[in-house]
């Protein structure tokens, strides 16, 4: 399905000439091109699943945002623009992101669900929480809440 609609993402995108759109899209699909070929030697002749493709969509959004930083740093808000523009197209694939709050009270939750009393704790809540909420967190930041609540 999600291969469905990035393909019709980018055919809308040429009919109405957003280049960034384009661009953008061109390099979700090269890079799901590159992890289905990888996917084929493994034995998957079908290519990576929907669950594997949202991985991917969030790993690119993290690359992104990371080079914002250094650009800023680098005072090349030009560049740094040109990453945010192509943060809000990859985001259209991905589900509704959670905020600091309802990041937050999952954490608390499963906390509590698992009696997790200790840092040793931290892997079971952490694969927790990416069974619960895969594609909806930035999981850096709750393995540092977690790592807060639990030190």
């Amino acid at each position: 399905m999600l291969r469905a609609r990035l393909n019709d993402e980018l055919k809308a995108a040429m009919k109405s000439k957003d280049q960034r759109a384009v661009s953008t899209v061109r390099l979700i699909l090269a890079a799901l091109k590159d992890r289905d070929i990888a996917a084929r030697g493994k034995g998957n002749t079908d290519g990576i699943g929907e669950e594997e493709i949202g991985d991917l969509l969030q790993k690119m959004v993290r690359q992104r945002r990371e080079s914002i930083e250094l650009y800023e740093q680098g005072n090349r808000q030009d560049l740094a623009q040109q990453e945010r523009e192509e943060i809000q197209v990859i985001e259209r694939f991905l589900p509704k992101q959670m905020d600091e709050a309802e990041m937050d009270a999952a954490v608390s939750a499963v906390i509590a669900e698992l009696g997790a009393g200790s840092i040793k704790d931290m892997g079971r809540v952490m694969a927790a929480l990416k069974q619960r909420h895969s594609g909806q967190m930035d999981f850096s930041k709750a393995g540092a809440l977690v790592k807060q609540r639990l030190s």
